[in-house]
């Protein structure tokens, strides 16, 4: 038996030396080189490559951040076609790039694109892992391979800004466009919702006049209450880059299931219905916020704010149980006893002196109340952030503010498209 294994290896050390002489290419003279972006310090962002994939030119947005992996040779001979393999992941096809090197001994350097899981990118909600393998091909001759490990992040993660070694600031924030999404099938159904409710009678864009434009506003303002859309913060991630600047935000299916919004998800997902009905929003980025302005004429000269957080100032599908245990206990209870104490306090504070004597009294409905209110809202909602406006309108207009941004869908989507999933 000892004899039979000392035979084996000898055959198979024969092997060995057999091959490497057959060997045309030494992976010290092709010196296969493989680099991820160092901007982006081993992170790999879906939001960037889910965006990236609707651009209309890369190249105008992203300029010299565009290419995420860098591939460099050296040419063994002249003419020598260079292939290389990246193995599959979780978040990637197997991708195959080739290129003919022309000169020997001249070092080339290639961009490849890789070959993305767009639908696992947008399903990507936490932080992990991924290893991709790159293999170097000279002439049909396996030479070398690299391994490069990166940590992606959560789809929700909009990248703002990234900083490089140099300090300079590469702006992103263009992304945000890429959530507001009018393409979403939900917003069919919630149109019809809206009609439903009888704040409008029509959806006509900006057919009409600036006060029919405020009035469709309004009702998908009706209809963010009803639905009950609060607010809920959850813009901190656990993205430990220091160069990076980063905002999470939920994609409208998001905020529509968990009837949940920070400032930008709230923006984006108004801005994706006023898209839909042919408005133009702009959404208006300041330092630890964000609101949301449209404009009232399609010439784009009249423009109109809107804080979409104080949706959460009220509880409507609260109030509308409250109403219905309330008379379930007491079929005869009249007036503001139609609701609990604490409801009349917190909503009666938002109805003129008019409007509740006729709640007490018992004259005015519950869809009165709740159009009543809404509608003192929408108006507080659009005065909130005048101020504001004035003072950093200066910043919103100068391109290179990276704490204040204007951001125009309108003119965003002529550059980007939005994500899907």
């Amino acid at each position: 038996m000892r004899k039979l294994f000392i035979i084996f290896a000898l055959f198979a050390l024969v092997g060995c030396q057999q091959h490497s002489r057959n060997r045309l290419y030494s992976p010290s003279q092709v010196d296969f080189q493989v680099s991820y972006n160092s901007l982006f310090r081993g992170q790999l962002y879906p939001s960037l490559l889910l965006g990236e994939a609707g651009l209309s030119n890369p190249d105008f947005v992203m300029g010299d951040t565009n290419a995420l992996f860098a591939i460099s040779v050296t040419a063994p001979v002249s003419g020598a076609v260079l292939r290389v393999a990246v193995d599959s992941t979780n978040l990637n096809y197997v991708t195959i790039f080739q290129e003919v090197l022309p000169v020997k001994d001249v070092r080339y350097t290639f961009y490849p694109t890789i070959k993305w899981k767009y639908d696992k990118l947008y399903r990507t909600r936490q932080q992990g892992k991924a290893d991709l393998t790159f293999t170097c091909f000279i002439n049909d001759e396996e030479v070398d391979l690299k391994n490069v490990r990166l940590n992606y992040r959560s789809a929700n993660e909009c990248l703002l800004s990234v900083r490089d070694d140099n300090g300079q600031n590469h702006d992103f924030r263009w992304m945000f466009a890429a959530y507001v999404n009018e393409e979403h099938p939900y917003i069919d159904s919630i149109l019809n919702a809206i009609m439903r409710q009888g704040v409008i009678s029509v959806i006509t864009g900006y057919q009409k006049n600036a006060a029919t434009v405020v009035s469709q506003v309004e009702a998908i303002w009706y209809y963010a209450l009803e639905h009950g859309i609060t607010y809920s913060s959850i813009s901190c991630t656990s993205n430990s880059s220091t160069n990076s600047n980063v905002q999470h935000i939920r994609f409208f299916d998001e905020v529509y299931n968990s009837r949940q919004a920070n400032c930008i998800d709230a923006c984006v997902f108004f801005a994706s219905i006023m898209r839909k009905i042919g408005l133009k929003p702009v959404i208006f980025v300041e330092p630890c916020h964000a609101y949301l302005g449209y404009y009232t004429d399609k010439n784009r000269k009249h423009l109109k704010l809107l804080e979409t957080t104080i949706t959460s100032w009220v509880d409507f599908p609260a109030l509308t149980r409250n109403y219905e245990e309330t008379l379930a206990a007491n079929p005869n209870a009249t007036g503001q006893n139609r609701i609990s104490p604490a409801m009349n306090a917190k909503y009666s504070r938002y109805l003129s002196a008019d409007q509740k004597k006729k709640w007490e009294q018992g004259s005015m409905s519950l869809e009165e109340l709740k159009r009543a209110v809404a509608h003192h809202l929408f108006e507080k909602a659009t005065e909130y952030n005048q101020d504001n406006y004035k003072n950093n309108k200066k910043h919103f207009v100068s391109p290179a503010d990276m704490q204040y941004q204007q951001l125009d869908i309108e003119n965003l989507r002529k550059i980007v498209q939005p994500i899907n999933g």
